[in-house]
């Protein structure tokens, strides 16, 4: 759906379930799109953007702050649907688009699906980039994802913050699965946003909440606290971690079988050094059914005699 966000009236954002990012749709001189959602959503993308856009419209550019499948999985659709648009990605990953390399691109090692597509330009840090009639400021936005920007539009003080900023919460921090810093540079990153002091946050995921009544300030501490209690205890990261990829492979397929279920957990690489952090001391298969029973307790996911179906 179209949130009902304060923003200008050049401005829309397409707020829709946890699978798939939210979009924001810049209207005006050259149309773009900034964040795609998931391939399952990419069909409602496309009708979102034409609907907003106004017959015979068409987008100019499309745009991502960083390329989990959540945030670029309809940028093939969309691409079809409009050839001439230009596709702008983070400066580190332009490579691994135009290569396709699928590992890079943590969608092989998370177990994620994202339909092919192709990209020509990049966003670079310290530049501007004109989207709809409005330049927009590019910030490195390291923490959730090692590569991601944010996109900030200095005029409105609105702020497309990827996952960068959520209102309540704080996203999986991907680089320390990896064996990389990601507390550190999350907390610089949102030392970044509270200098900026947007007026409007419109995160990854949520609706939109504004500096107005402290909102963008309580948002911010709220993530620093998430991200201190993380940095002390590493494990429960992990399996935060592996609760999260898990649901989000259940919010796609909606439903398996135990048999093809344990198949996918087993061949995703993440999920394997999530174990490795979390409880080494538990074998692989009793490491699953802990992190299952918990999801399972908490309704996130329902079972069957033979079935896995996503909670909601």
């Amino acid at each position: 759906m179209t949130s009902a966000a304060p923003l200008p009236d050049d401005m829309r954002v397409f707020v829709r379930g946890w699978l798939s990012s939210n979009s924001l749709l810049c209207l005006g001189g050259e149309p773009a799109l900034i964040d795609t959602g998931h391939v399952k959503h990419a069909e409602q993308t496309v009708h979102l953007a034409a609907g907003a856009l106004g017959h015979g419209a068409a987008l100019a550019a499309i745009a991502h702050t960083h390329l989990h499948s959540d945030h670029c999985g309809g940028t093939a659709a969309l691409q079809a649907a409009y050839p001439g648009a230009v596709t702008w990605v983070p400066e580190a990953t332009l490579a691994h688009v135009r290569d396709w390399d699928q590992d890079a691109l943590t969608f092989g090692d998370s177990g994620q699906r994202c339909d092919r597509f192709a990209a020509q330009r990049a966003l670079i840090p310290g530049q501007t980039v004109r989207l709809g009639r409005r330049d927009w400021q590019i910030h490195a936005a390291p923490g959730h994802d090692a590569l991601a920007v944010l996109l900030y539009q200095s005029d409105s003080g609105v702020l497309m913050a990827g996952d960068a900023l959520w209102e309540h919460s704080v996203g999986v921090i991907f680089p320390h699965i990896d064996g990389l810093a990601g507390f550190e540079p999350f907390l610089d990153t949102l030392a970044l946003i509270e200098r900026l002091r947007p007026a409007v946050v419109v995160p990854g995921h949520g609706a939109p909440f504004a500096r107005a009544g402290g909102g963008i300030d309580a948002a911010l501490e709220r993530a620093r606290q998430r991200i201190a209690y993380f940095a002390s205890h590493p494990a429960q990261h992990a399996l935060y971690a592996a609760k999260v990829l898990i649901k989000y492979q259940m919010l796609d397929v909606e439903r398996m079988t135990r048999p093809a279920l344990r198949a996918w957990l087993g061949a995703a690489p993440a999920l394997r050094q999530l174990h490795r952090q979390h409880r080494p001391d538990l074998a692989w298969d009793g490491w699953l059914d802990a992190v299952l029973a918990q999801l399972f307790d908490k309704g996130a996911l329902r079972q069957t005699a033979d079935e896995v179906l996503d909670g909601e």
